[in-house]
């Protein structure tokens, strides 16, 4: 579970650069969603096949290939949704309406997935919202409430909802394979979506075609590949609650990089968000350390019984 955790971490910090890496191309937010999916299927085929992966679609469970590919619409449905948002209502709003998606997930877990409701995990969700809003405060405070921006970005939330929901149910497709068909059927949304709406604009320069690349290849097929090859291997909690850890990591690099605002109420929103975060994971290591001192500690107990028995 600690390799799939790390794994996990590697790419909501690689997702929490797309602010910055998007700053650099001079382009709609559609095409760039466009360009990522399209370059970062090819980057996860190619990984894959070089690798010495075989696609062997009729292999492939068919239930389970359904669900991917409702995984795959449902991120390209959420990320078109989002950046629309962006755009009607402002990125502060947008973001904190998207980002209660997770909490939808931990709602349904305990029906959908079976994992038991516990009180903890919803007072560790409550810090990491409370940060949330704090983090996002300069933004949502110039910002007007925009009805039809709400209602963007409330789809964009349910759809990320979708994309995990569906996502852990196709069991059976694991790895790099799950990844790259994930990301492709992500890109035929976005596809279907823009190209019969809009004409497509060809970056300008060299160096706007190198962060085209980077947020291609880097920023959606290596941190797709981190992202979604860890979400089934780890409890939907992890995933809801740690997931904040993106939207801290874009605000924490615009400030850094960008030299965006970052005062005392952003600071206490990021401590918010990671102590919500690492309070709920420490815990859980602490629950399986225990389990397991208490295998170790029975062991000896069990040996000398079974000695008896035998003896007897």
């Amino acid at each position: 579970m600690n390799r799939h955790f790390l794994k996990f971490i590697a790419g909501l910090l690689i997702f929490g650069s797309n602010g910055i890496v998007a700053s650099h191309i001079g382009m709609p937010s559609f095409e760039i969603v466009l360009l990522r999916t399209f370059i970062g299927s090819i980057a996860m085929f190619l990984i894959f096949f070089l690798r010495g992966g075989r696609l062997e679609l009729k292999a492939i469970n068919k239930k389970h290939l359904t669900y991917l590919f409702l995984s795959g619409v449902a991120l390209g449905a959420s990320w078109i949704f989002l950046y629309e948002a962006y755009r009607v209502s402002g990125v502060g709003t947008s973001t904190l309406v998207y980002y209660c998606g997770p909490v939808l997930v931990i709602a349904l877990a305990p029906v959908l997935f079976h994992e038991k409701a516990e009180p903890f995990v919803y007072v560790c969700l409550a810090l990491v919202l409370c940060g949330m809003v704090l983090t996002n405060l300069r933004l949502l405070a110039g910002e007007g409430i925009n009805l039809h921006g709400l209602k963007l970005s409330c789809m964009a939330a349910v759809m990320f909802a979708v994309m995990m929901i569906t996502g852990r149910r196709a069991e059976s497709i694991t790895g790099l394979k799950k990844s790259a068909l994930q990301i492709f059927f992500s890109f035929l949304a976005v596809a279907a979506f823009v190209l019969p709406r809009y004409e497509l604009q060809i970056p300008a320069s060299g160096a706007e075609w190198f962060w085209v690349l980077v947020i291609g290849i880097v920023n959606t097929g290596l941190g797709c590949y981190c992202y979604f090859s860890s979400l089934n291997e780890l409890p939907v909690r992890t995933v809801s609650v740690t997931g904040y850890l993106e939207p801290l990591t874009a605000v924490v690099l615009s400030a850094l990089l960008l030299h965006e605002a970052f005062g005392l109420v952003e600071a206490t929103g990021a401590a918010l968000i990671l102590g919500g975060a690492c309070i709920m994971e420490c815990r859980s290591c602490l629950q399986h350390l225990m389990a397991d001192t208490r295998r170790h500690a029975l062991r000896p107990a069990l040996s000398v019984r079974r000695i008896r028995l035998k003896r007897a």
